[in-house]
């Protein structure tokens, strides 16, 4: 290990405090890490000293830290991480000591006042010659003159230069009104502020904001929360972030600041810039990204994919190596420097501190990572083409209505200019789409829905393949015009092709709507709106790669279905844990049972749920407990919040249908199948299956299905009831269009089904592999396997029931009533169900 006195000699600061205070020498032999606890040790003693010594003990603890941080930080024994995290520990229990002197001796009420640390101080990112950017907020001002002296004696405390230097200097302009406002700020005026006064810059400053005294931590995030992250996605963020970021190359081309790591290109900044304008877009809508670090937030972005890994990667590397020049810039002299220094000593002396062996190679690395962080930030910042913006719009009844409208003469001017070039570029899509009108006049309905959201405006203006992307998918389904145009949250999601169009990653989706979920525990309104959005988008993708050719409708089935049970899931834990006077802490003995769509894994984009809840709890209490769950879980789904409604449900299919009771005994559910159940019940009970909770009862209750299916039956009376079944609901749908109905006309899709269900109950007491939940076509297939059918006509009907189901799903998407198809068009496939339907079920009269 290098020797730290041989590596700080670079440093003129360090000469001349160990010129001073030689007995240092000692601590920086064998240095080790300068922890929280040694820091909060030296400080012992504040509180009984006079206010000269305190100033004098805060500066000398400085140096000793400042020494060893050099030391331990130049002989490789330090990372970039232990010295910032050394520097703020220092500077937070240095104005906790101050601020407490300062209250001791003026007599202000200690536990209300609140010092936040700003910037790097907030983010625990300090450096080691930084100032402090600090907010004084006082939670309730009875003695306004008496909270400022306490504010202006602590700066005072900190930052007044004595003999021994000081200990850090402290910037109060970030607080409301800049230097001509109160140097304490009230809760009240602080939240009117953000409300009334608020400037986008500030919520960049606001967004590392972190409490260091005081009390009412959480009251004061309450309020900074939803003036930095806005309730939606706000891309209008990237705008202003992209105007602020001008004023700041403006700025720094006026003072020729070009080698500045800080604020020149490719500098410290627009590292912050793109992690932290990422953070403002999203972390309304994403809690886990309101973190404070640079880094952190950088490979938050990474993980969930809102940054590409490279460029996370890039700018990581970059800003450690940048920090890294930052530091040793301000070891030269302890000053606070960003610029690259001009002679060729202290070149010498940076090449060398920064591990080089010459200027050359140090300046070469560094032009590297600020070439990387240049691109990554234009890939970040790059706005729309300027033509777009100017384009006039074109000729059209609707758009000059549009533009005719009060809904256009109330936008704001950025809306209108944001406007303004989405509807060209919009038309331009549509014409490309093949079908012009139809394109635009669903288009249209989008842009009037989101225009008076100017986050959605900024998202289609500022990234042109989302518009692109939105009118392929609203040009091929009206169904998913009408979706996305409800739900204009998921535009976000058309953002990367990577994301979109990535087969799902059930696992990961079921920890991120836990996590993001439990960010939001205790409001259970929120919770409601974080359980819709997630469905929906991960519903979005699936659409996405559904209209791209890229699932089987089988395979989009499988996956809709998946997704409803991890939701369902999830909804009826938070349904338990809200609910009031249960009569257990554990996990609910409560299973949800799903029937027909979703217990056949036959899920659409918009079925509703036919399910049961079953419990098993011998407690006296259980039945009222469970039936207020029910009820409490039902409510969570099918409840209209303003992100919509999660599923509709029908609940028909419980024992004693809408009369019985809304939760069964898992007991009293098993004596109903065996003894009053009706024919159709236990043709509803081939495709049921457990699907969410109490995984015991969902096994107990897949025990009884299968012993209930595999009960010998008189064939001759289960033929009858199930044509009496299927003559009911074929008089429940008459057809008098013409055309053929693929699920309810005979040799269609119902057809199908009751034949199967029909081949369960009558053969599955001889062959129990006919209780599998395996789907209708895979057990056609096993039946003509096991010589129920002709094996030739399983498969046509297998293909014929395929087919059915891809005709319905293509009318559907479209917005079609009825499935119904010309009869030509479906001849063959229907005549291979009728064949079938004669081989099974033979009824006596049946076209």
């Amino acid at each position: 290990m290098p020797d730290p006195t041989r590596k700080i000699a670079p440093s003129r600061y360090a000469g001349q405090v160990l010129a001073a205070r030689p007995e240092l020498v000692a601590e920086l032999a064998d240095p080790a890490p300068f922890a929280r606890a040694a820091i909060a040790a030296a400080l012992e003693g504040a509180p009984g000293d006079d206010e000269q010594a305190l100033k004098r003990r805060l500066r000398r603890l400085r140096q000793r830290v400042l020494l060893r941080v050099m030391a331990r930080d130049l002989s490789g024994r330090a990372d970039l991480a232990e010295v910032c995290a050394t520097m703020s520990d220092l500077a937070e229990l240095e104005i906790s000591v101050a601020l407490g002197w300062a209250v001791q001796r003026l007599g202000a009420p200690a536990h209300g006042f609140i010092v936040v640390g700003m910037g790097k101080l907030g983010g625990r990112e300090l450096n080691v010659s930084s100032d402090v950017d600090l907010v004084f907020v006082a939670a309730g001002i009875e003695d306004h003159e008496r909270i400022e002296r306490v504010g202006r004696k602590l700066i005072q405390l900190l930052s007044e230069v004595t003999e021994e230097g000081l200990a850090f200097r402290v910037d109060m302009r970030l607080r409301p009104y800049g230097e001509s406002g109160p140097l304490v700020s009230s809760f009240d005026s602080l939240e009117h502020y953000f409300v009334a006064q608020g400037r986008e810059w500030e919520r960049y400053a606001w967004l590392k904001a972190r409490p260091l005294t005081g009390a009412d931590h959480d009251e004061l995030m309450r309020l900074v929360r939803p003036f930095v992250f806005r309730k939606y996605l706000d891309f209008a963020t990237l705008a202003a972030m992209r105007r602020l970021h001008a004023e700041v190359r403006r700025d720094v081309a006026r003072r020729e600041l070009a080698h500045n790591v800080k604020l020149g290109p490719g500098g410290i900044r627009e590292i912050e810039f793109v992690a932290q304008a990422l953070q403002l877009v999203r972390g309304g809508r994403e809690p886990e990204l309101a973190v404070r670090p640079t880094l952190e937030a950088l490979d938050k972005l990474a993980a969930r994919r809102m940054l590409p890994a490279d460029a996370a990667r890039e700018l990581s590397d970059a800003y450690v190596f940048l920090r890294n020049v930052e530091h040793r810039l301000q070891y030269l002299d302890d000053a606070q420097r960003h610029d690259l220094p001009e002679d060729a000593e202290d070149r010498a002396r940076l090449a060398r501190m920064a591990g080089f062996a010459s200027w050359d190679a140090f300046h070469a690395q560094l032009e590297r990572h600020r070439r990387a962080v240049t691109r990554h930030f234009q890939d970040t910042f790059a706005g729309p083409e300027p033509k777009q913006r100017f384009e006039p719009w074109p000729e059209h009844p609707r758009l000059a209505a549009l533009r005719a409208s009060q809904r256009y003469a109330a936008l704001s001017d950025d809306s209108r200019t944001r406007l303004d070039a989405l509807v060209p570029a919009l038309a331009r899509a549509a014409r490309a789409s093949g079908d012009f009108e139809t394109t635009l006049a669903r288009g249209l309905d989008l842009v009037e829905a989101i225009a008076s959201r100017a986050a959605y405006l900024a998202l289609l203006t500022e990234y042109p393949q989302a518009l692109e992307r939105v009118v392929t998918m609203i040009a091929a389904s009206s169904w998913a015009a009408a979706f996305v145009t409800r739900h204009p949250l998921l535009l976000d999601e058309l953002l990367d092709d990577r994301m979109l169009y990535a087969p799902p990653d059930w696992d990961a989706f079921a920890r991120s709507l836990r996590a993001s979920l439990a960010a939001q525990a205790g409001d259970a309104e929120r919770q409601m709106n974080v359980l819709r959005e997630m469905h929906q988008a991960q519903q979005f993708r699936l659409l996405a790669q559904d209209l791209a050719g890229l699932l089987s409708v089988e395979r989009l089935a499988d996956h809709l279905s998946l997704l409803a049970d991890l939701t369902l899931d999830a909804a009826l834990e938070l349904a338990w844990a809200g609910l009031r006077g249960r009569h257990r802490e554990g996990p609910a003995r409560f299973a949800v049972v799903a029937y027909g769509k979703l217990g056949g894994k036959e899920l659409g984009y918009a079925s509703d749920l036919d399910v049961i809840f079953l419990y098993d709890d011998p407690d006296q209490r259980a039945p009222e407990t469970y039936a207020r769950l029910a009820q409490r879980f039902n409510n969570w789904l099918t409840t209209r919040t303003e992100s919509g409604v999660l599923f509709e449900t029908d609940l028909q299919l419980r024992p004693s249908g809408a009369s019985g009771l809304l939760v069964s005994a898992l007991e009293a559910f098993e004596r109903y199948q065996e003894k009053d159940a009706w024919t159709w019940e236990h043709q509803a009970l081939t495709r049921a299956r457990f699907c969410a909770g109490d995984r015991a009862i969902g096994a107990a209750f897949e025990a009884i299905r299968e012993r209930i299916l595999r009960r010998p039956r008189d064939a001759a009376a289960l033929k009858k009831d199930v044509l009496a079944m299927r003559e009911k609901l074929h008089a429940a749908h008459p057809n008098r269009s013409g055309l053929f109905d693929l699920k309810h006309d005979p040799g269609g899709m119902v057809d199908v089904e009751f034949a199967v269900q029909f081949l369960v109950l009558a053969y599955a007491h001889r062959h129990p592999t006919l209780t599998g939940n395996l789907g209708n076509i895979a057990l056609l297939k096993m039946a003509g396997e096991l010589g129920l059918i002709p094996v030739e006509l399983a498969g046509r009907c297998a293909d014929a029931y395929r087919e059915f189901r891809r005709l319905q799903h293509a009318l559907r998407l479209n917005g079609a009533q009825y499935a119904r198809v010309p009869p030509e068009k479906v001849s063959a496939p229907a005549q291979a169900v009728r064949e079938l339907w004669g081989a099974v079920l033979k009824p006596p009269d049946r076209p």
